[in-house]
């Protein structure tokens, strides 16, 4: 507060401010801290149940991520083969009318039961 012999101190008005900025700055870290969100990827967008926009935490385009699964899929396929695998040394422990099921929808069944 200044006195009447020194006006050059702050009003009220700018300490009530100041206090408020740094309120809103700790609530703001205090925020930050609970949902784990980098500071990193909080400046690039990231907010809680979103992702950044850019970045290695950013979310695939959905041609990436199918490009992505058809070489995670051949990899699996390569690393079969490496081991002298095939599909159905793999499938010996599933029912045969299972595995005709799975080939009518796709393998993406059988494959969940493998994992």
């Amino acid at each position: 507060m200044p006195s009447v012999k020194n006006p050059n101190g702050p009003s009220k008005l700018r300490i009530a401010a100041s206090i408020g900025k740094k309120k809103k700055e700790q609530q703001r870290k205090s925020r930050a801290g609970q949902t784990k969100i980098s500071k990193s990827a909080a400046a690039r967008g990231a907010r809680p149940g979103l992702l950044p926009t850019s970045g290695p935490g950013a979310a695939l385009s959905s041609k990436k991520k199918r490009k992505l699964e058809k070489a995670m899929a051949h990899a699996l396929k390569r690393k079969m083969e490496k081991e002298g695998l095939t599909l159905e040394d793999v499938m010996k422990d599933i029912p045969p009318e299972e595995i005709a099921k799975a080939r009518e929808n796709g393998l993406q069944d059988v494959e969940m039961q493998i994992e």
